[in-house]
């Protein structure tokens, strides 16, 4: 008789594997970030990233396949069934020098690791074995509003990371939120600071920010935000120009980028 083959295991039940065997071995263990807030909108997760107490070398011990991608940092990579899953250990940064990297990390708990982060809508915790959401940051009341809204102070927030600061218009123009005044004013405000990250790291983000159907709000909002002038300098400066009667018409360059 023929042997039945074993039906491959999804992402999201992989995901809640590594939660459950964390757990199983007594440390705290949640999906954290996109995933839980694509999770909450009903929108397929891209990826799974997950928390957990447990330290690197105690993460090595528990699974068999695992990539250490930034030790230092608590950042692990667990490979099961050909799948990727960060799994970082719970931490607080301080000592921002560069715009990118934090000069000093200790590890913590995970309210900590929930205050580090950058939206409040990716800072929500999700224990995927007992269907329970942790929210400390108010990201779950800024999802049911649709608001983009900095964990903390915005300028600091936007100081640590200037990537941040494009972070914030791709996930507007993305899910069609609003980005909250005082997040808006920050990041006008620290507009030219983006042009201190690396180039890669901005085409990263404009590639993912011009993607259909959110390609044309994602452009207004470069716009809006002094952004533009900043990484598309050469686009910025053709918004001004009067248009020939021969040429396209600016309206329709927003149906292009779709």
């Amino acid at each position: 008789m023929a042997r039945t083959a074993h039906k491959a295991e999804t992402p999201a039940e992989i995901a809640l594997a590594i939660v459950r065997r964390l757990q199983a071995a007594r440390f705290s263990a949640f999906w954290v970030g996109g995933c839980v807030r694509d999770f909450l909108l009903g929108r397929p997760p891209g990826d799974y990233d997950i928390v957990t107490s447990a330290l690197p070398g105690q993460i090595e011990a528990l699974f068999r396949r695992t990539i250490s991608v930034g030790r230092k940092f608590g950042v692990m990579v667990v490979v099961e069934q050909c799948h990727q899953f960060q799994v970082a250990t719970f931490r607080a940064e301080a000592d921002y020098q560069d715009g990118r990297r934090p000069g000093r990390v200790v590890f913590g708990d995970a309210m900590a690791d929930a205050r580090r982060r950058d939206f409040t809508i990716n800072g929500l915790f999700y224990d995927a074995v007992r269907k329970q959401l942790h929210d400390w940051v108010g990201g779950e009341a800024d999802l049911r509003a649709r608001i983009i809204r900095t964990i903390g102070t915005p300028a600091e927030r936007f100081a640590e990371d200037h990537l941040r600061l494009l972070r914030a218009v791709r996930f507007a123009a993305q899910l069609d939120f609003t980005i909250e005044d005082g997040t808006f004013a920050a990041l006008k405000a620290h507009a030219p600071r983006i042009k201190a990250t690396s180039a890669e790291r901005i085409r990263e983000e404009l590639v993912t920010l011009f993607c259909p159907p959110h390609a044309s709000r994602g452009l207004e909002l470069l716009r809006q935000s002094g952004l533009l002038e900043q990484v598309l300098p050469e686009i910025a400066a053709t918004i001004a120009c009067e248009q020939s009667p021969t040429s396209i018409p600016r309206a329709a360059f927003s149906t292009i980028s779709d």
